[in-house]
């Protein structure tokens, strides 16, 4: 059995209900209580509990990045020589702060953190190499991969089966 589900707090419901949500985040609660054969209230009520306990961060639009003129896609991994300093957490800090990283990771392996970074061109991720990733505390050293096409991306999550692990 999986670890971290939680015990016996979510039904099938519930999970139906984040499935639709998450596949739809401007689905109407009429939308969703007709959908779940339930009133709308009772349907309300479960979204705001599962909203409330944090099952669901917040909704948002998902947005083309080549529409929108973002052409490069970089996987960055970045090392650190002295993990032991203030440098990891001055590092976090900052890229909290940076648009264009769209994720960071502290992981296991050769590297310590692992980014998705966004840019314009190559030539404005060259920028922002020299003159943002380079100058982070603590960094020694940066590997960059430029995603030539993108396979698969998706944000949601397969609640198809957890749901069902949880059922049994």
């Amino acid at each position: 059995m999986r670890k971290n589900l939680p015990e016996k707090e979510l039904d099938a419901t519930d999970y139906a209900l984040l499935a639709l949500v998450q596949e739809d985040g401007r689905i109407s609660n009429v939308k969703v209580a007709e959908t779940l054969s339930l009133s709308e209230t009772p349907c309300w009520r479960r979204l705001k509990r599962l909203e409330d306990k944090g099952y669901i961060d917040g909704y948002q639009a998902n947005l083309n990045r080549h529409q929108l003129g973002f052409g490069v896609l970089a996987l960055v991994q970045i090392c650190f020589a002295n993990h032991t300093d203030e440098a990891p957490s001055q590092f976090e800090k900052a890229v909290r702060s940076i648009p264009e990283v769209l994720s960071c990771h502290n992981v296991t392996g050769e590297a310590d953190y692992f980014l998705q970074i966004v840019a314009q061109d190559l030539v404005a991720y060259e920028q922002f190499l020299r003159k943002v990733l380079r100058k982070l505390p603590g960094v020694t050293s940066i590997q960059s991969s430029l995603s030539l096409r993108e396979i698969k991306h998706s944000t949601r999550l397969p609640l198809g089966g957890i749901c069902q692990t949880s059922k049994a």
